[in-house]
């Protein structure tokens, strides 16, 4: 449930502050005035995309924060567990930036998340209907979900997805290994041919390396000699070398132990010393041994770094790519000289495939047939509360092709919602029978029978935030308030947040917000209010008559709120 929504800077809001309460929460205003400001900054905390458009002039950026009252489920505590969150209290706090540039940023309880998160995250906060999505509602997979979501089929549909993957995969290996077999002959030609080449330099990790410190060695070996000559002088074979130091030193001290034995632990130390200058000198005399000018050695590495540097530029930027690439090369290879092996396996694995997803879509077109009974008898039940008594809806499975050709990763079935608003006339696609303000009404029915606690033995969906935007497009009279009623009705497991320019259906408000535009400043600003009772009344005798506000308009409304208070009692 949307507790409290913070909006700054966003069109022409500066900076309203609204606490929304549990039931159903309306929005009214004159035609302009912003009441979809709500709407529409509401959906930028679900995911939707963000445009500078949206900043108030003047401003480097827009700013949404909601507070939201979640319902901890196995899903939800998942997702947020795979960022590091948790809902404090049972709390989210969501926030986005849009800035100047175009670009936005999103939070979670201060953390920051991307977009994507927000939309994995906007099922458990809640659905926003608009206009939009009474578009999306002409669409059979928009009504294949919505059935599925009806019949929980939910994870019927994704072991379907994931056979029919595992089937188009073991389809696309066989395609290319049953290709044009010249090419195939090409392609184990050319491999063998890498792997082959990279094999026989016989490389090893980390070779490079070394050769390239032998040859520097090498290419500076006067160098290197006067330098360790220097240094095993220093360390042993001079008169002022530090074994002669030592040594020197060490006498002093054991004439000096005579005297006072505390030196003890200075001549040990020494002794230690002179062991390590010791063999040092060793190493290091040996290492001096070993600095011989070798021309063939010399050769053999600058021709075996060529070589390399030659393998690099085919096939790596760096000595383990290449030896990375001769692996791929003989797998490919024997992958393709073993080809009539593979498409036998791989023919099996897609046999096994169809036959597991004909038994799963099988299985899964009974779910859907008998959940769709069930939505139909629901949804005319529905649609007769919202004043459409004769109405007539139809969930019609559409014939596909036969086998493998008409299936998809939802499974082997095509549905068509068919409507028929009179009677006499026959079902049709919503699309060609549905004006706007009874596809609200079909809306409100299809949303209805989703969101309302089912019957016994069904999955009863958590309480969410659901935000229909003019709905009520369209419909007027006995038909408002019907709608109204359903409304009224769904908010009693749902928060409902609703945008509305009828005086019928806002009468059912739990809370009553009112939108308006003021000047100030040569600035336009957006204010919204919750209405105590008195200015509802106002508000509604507004709604009533227009601009000229009459005694009547004010008495109709004081009955309007008592007779709905009465109905909800």
């Amino acid at each position: 449930m949307l507790q409290e929504l913070d909006v700054e800077n966003y069109a022409v809001a500066e900076k309203p502050r609204i606490r929304f309460h549990a039931g159903l929460n309306l929005l009214t205003g004159e035609t302009g005035s912003g009441k979809s400001i709500v709407v529409d900054a509401l959906s930028l905390l679900l995911g939707a995309r963000a445009s500078a458009e949206v900043i108030r002039a003047g401003n480097p950026r827009a700013r949404v924060a909601g507070i939201f009252e979640v319902t901890m489920t196995p899903a939800l505590a998942e997702l947020l567990d795979s960022s590091g969150l948790q809902a404090e209290q049972g709390e989210l706090i969501v926030e986005r930036e849009v800035l100047d540039s175009g670009k936005s940023r999103a939070y979670v309880n201060g953390r920051a998340v991307t977009l994507g998160f927000l939309r994995d995250l906007a099922p458990a906060l809640g659905d926003i209907h608009g206009q939009h999505e009474q578009q999306d509602l002409f669409l059979n997979s928009t009504q294949l979900a919505m059935l599925d979501a009806f019949a929980g089929a939910g994870s019927a549909v994704e072991a379907i997805g994931e056979v029919y993957r595992r089937w188009r995969l073991a389809e696309k290996r066989l395609a290319e290994l049953r290709g044009n077999e010249q090419e195939r002959l090409r392609l184990l030609d050319l491999y063998r041919f890498q792997a082959r080449e990279i094999e026989e330099a016989k490389l090893d990790a980390g070779e490079e390396q070394q050769l390239e410190q032998q040859r520097r060695i090498l290419n500076n070996l006067s160098r290197v000699q006067q330098a360790a000559a220097t240094a095993y002088d220093a360390l042993y074979d001079s008169s002022v070398s530090a074994a002669a130091q030592v040594k020197n030193a060490r006498r002093a001290l054991e004439e000096l132990e005579r005297v006072d034995a505390s030196v003890q632990p200075l001549l040990e130390s020494l002794q230690t010393a002179r062991a390590q200058i010791e063999d040092a000198s060793l190493t290091m005399r040996a290492y001096l041994d070993r600095l011989e000018p070798d021309p063939e050695r010399l050769e053999h590495i600058e021709d075996r770094l060529a070589l390399i540097e030659k393998l690099k530029r085919k096939y790596g930027v760096t000595l383990e790519a290449v030896l990375a690439h001769g692996r791929e090369a003989a797998q490919k290879a024997d992958d393709l000289e073993s080809s009539d092996r593979t498409i036998a396996q791989l023919e099996k694995e897609q046999q096994a495939a169809v036959e597991e997803y004909a038994a799963l879509a099988a299985k899964l077109s009974r779910q859907r047939q008998t959940a769709a009974k069930k939505l139909e008898t629901q949804v005319q039940k529905e649609l007769a509360s919202l004043a459409m008594p004769e109405a007539s809806f139809e969930i019609a499975f559409q014939p596909v092709e036969a086998g493998t050709a008409g299936w998809t990763a939802s499974g082997a079935d095509r549905v068509a919602f068919l409507i028929s608003a009179n009677p006499g006339q026959p079902p049709r696609p919503l699309a060609q029978v549905a004006s706007g303000g009874e596809l609200s009404r079909i809306t409100l029915a299809l949303k209805s029978c989703l969101l309302t606690p089912p019957a016994k033995g069904r999955h009863t969906p958590s309480p969410r935030t659901l935000v229909f935007d003019e709905i009520d497009t369209g419909v007027g009279g006995r038909v408002a308030e019907a709608l109204g009623q359903r409304l009224k009705a769904l908010a009693e497991s749902h928060q409902v947040l609703c945008v509305t320019h009828l005086p019928q259906v806002a009468g059912f408000a739990d809370a009553h917000y009112f939108v308006e535009k003021r000047e100030g400043g040569q600035q336009t600003f957006a204010e919204i209010t919750e209405l105590t009772p008195a200015q509802r009344v106002d508000e509604l005798a507004r709604m009533i008559s227009g601009a000229k506000v009459t005694d009547a308009a004010v008495e109709h409304a004081r009955q309007m709120l008592k007779t709905n208070r009465r109905k909800a009692g």
